[in-house]
């Protein structure tokens, strides 16, 4: 297994931080649940967790890519696919539907 090429772009920092604002926003959530007798219950605030997902992604897309690293170092050239078969050799599906 390769080592884990980590980057330092904006883009990817914004990135890690949706799961701790995750956690963060259902805490609070619940927190409201408790303090406010049930008035504000899980039941009704669960999109702010979606607008919370919704905003960090659209910061993260407007965020600079600069400097960002790619996990696969780019090697040669990019494959054209496999080779077909010469014209003159059959495969045992050549002649199938004839």
């Amino acid at each position: 297994m390769s080592p884990r090429i980590k980057c330092g772009c904006q883009s990817c920092t914004i990135r890690g931080f949706v799961g701790p604002a995750i956690v963060i926003t259902l805490g609070v959530l619940l927190l409201l649940n408790e303090v406010q007798g049930g008035h504000l219950y899980f039941g009704n605030t669960w999109p702010v967790i979606l607008i919370v997902i919704g905003l960090l992604h659209l910061g993260s897309s407007m965020a600079s890519r600069e400097g960002h690293v790619t996990s696969q170092p780019v090697t040669g050239s990019p494959s054209s696919g496999p080779t077909p078969p010469a014209s003159g050799s059959e495969t045992p599906y050549s002649v199938q539907g004839q």
